[in-house]
């Protein structure tokens, strides 16, 4: 990858973003092999790949909208990756279509058979109906995609000309915006995760999803701009400063992550009912117990007892692979959401390769669009007057 002299433009993207595309199509294909095997447990795996994705995006538009409610100085020079990362959400919306065709095999509240002699999913059929599910699902992706391309627009426009409302437009987008953020994504999760066990229900879980999002965007954040520097893209622009940022915000969204999954938890073990405590209890047996404690260790304790420390958010090929295995850890907590539904993983963990060529697949196309979204324009807000204070940013 090169950059034009004197700008932030991209003369050369290099190879990367056409691997990606040859590596999510290769995925597909192989992935479709494996619904031809077995199809109920392929859409398994589709939807961990899915939701895995779409919350990278989700977490992406959220930082954006938070960069600019807050007015941040520190994080313009890394908004422009960040923005490009909310636009791969319209793909996403394609994506969804095969979890149309999924349903039935997915959601138990999609037989009529077994809402007619359920009086509990009868209650909620005006709800969980099919038709309802899919409009639902349009209708967060059209909001989430109405954000990103504003604010990508707008942002855009400062290339040209930043004048002095430009700051204030973006901002009062993202003041509404981000009510609608909130309400979508909460739905989102109640809908595609938390309704694969119909019965059961948790007023918290849409921001459980959401705060894997953000936990998983700026990690991802990270790796995007160290890989980057690897090459050496922006070493002089993103900074040792920026990076120490990201890893007190990684620091943060972990103890964020924590405190909802521990919320969640505590009341419902708290209240001991057998219709709230079920859900625990299916992931306490066999081998999902040792994936739950793989999550409470790999996605919480641990970062957070190495991410207190100072020094370590300023060894940068620490915190690459430190980010990478956050990564690896908010797919685990989607798989645990979901997986244990599967009616051949009730009791023990159920791996298959469709769960890593869904994930390679999805995400080579979602790597792929980001990257030539990210490369056709200038890598920083080239005209953003708060772009040289955030170049010269130091942590006090």
């Amino acid at each position: 990858m090169k950059l034009e002299p004197g700008t932030y433009r991209v003369a050369d993207p290099g190879k990367f973003g056409k691997a990606m595309l040859v590596l999510g199509i290769i995925g597909l294909v192989i992935s479709a092999i494996g619904m031809g095997i077995d199809y109920e447990r392929f859409y398994y795996s589709y939807l961990v790949a899915f939701c895995f994705w779409v919350s990278l995006g989700l977490g992406a538009l959220f930082f954006t909208m938070l960069h600019h409610l807050v007015g941040a100085t520190w994080s313009v020079v890394i908004r422009r990756i960040s923005e490009s990362l909310m636009l791969v959400l319209p793909v996403m919306a394609i994506f969804f279509i095969p979890l149309i065709f999924g349903i039935h095999d997915l959601y138990h509240w999609s037989h009529a058979e077994a809402v007619e002699t359920d009086p509990l999913l009868n209650m909620k059929a005006p709800y969980l109906n099919q038709v309802f599910f899919v409009v639902r699902s349009f209708v967060y992706f059209a909001v989430w995609t109405l954000l990103a391309a504003r604010l990508y627009r707008m942002s855009i426009e400062g290339d040209e000309e930043f004048g002095p409302g430009h700051a204030d437009r973006m901002r009062r987008t993202s003041a509404w915006g981000m009510v609608l953020f909130a309400f979508t994504v909460t739905f989102a999760g109640f809908d595609w995760l938390m309704s694969l066990s119909p019965h059961w229900y948790s007023t918290i879980f849409g921001v459980y999803f959401f705060s894997g999002g953000l936990l998983g965007v700026v990690a991802l954040l990270l790796v995007i701009t160290l890989f980057m520097r690897s090459n050496g893209v922006l070493t002089e622009t993103i900074t040792e400063e920026h990076y120490h940022d990201l890893g007190k915000l990684l620091l943060g969204f972990t103890i964020f992550w924590g405190y909802i999954g521990f919320s969640q938890y505590l009341l419902i073990w708290y209240g001991n009912l057998p219709e709230e405590t079920v859900w625990y209890l299916d992931r306490w047996h066999g081998s999902w117990k040792a994936v739950s404690l793989v999550i409470v260790l790999g996605n919480f304790a641990i970062p957070f007892l190495i991410l207190l420390f100072q020094r370590v958010k300023r060894r940068l090929g620490f915190m690459k692979g430190l980010a990478i295995w956050m990564l690896l850890m908010h797919w685990v907590d989607i798989y645990w959401l979901a997986l244990p539904t599967y009616p051949g993983a009730k009791n023990n963990a159920h791996f298959a390769w469709w769960d890593l060529t869904t994930m390679v697949g999805l995400g080579g196309i979602f790597l792929w669009f980001f990257w030539r979204t990210y490369s056709s324009r200038a890598l920083v807000p080239v005209k953003d007057p708060k772009l040289k204070s955030s170049i010269e940013f130091m942590n006090m």
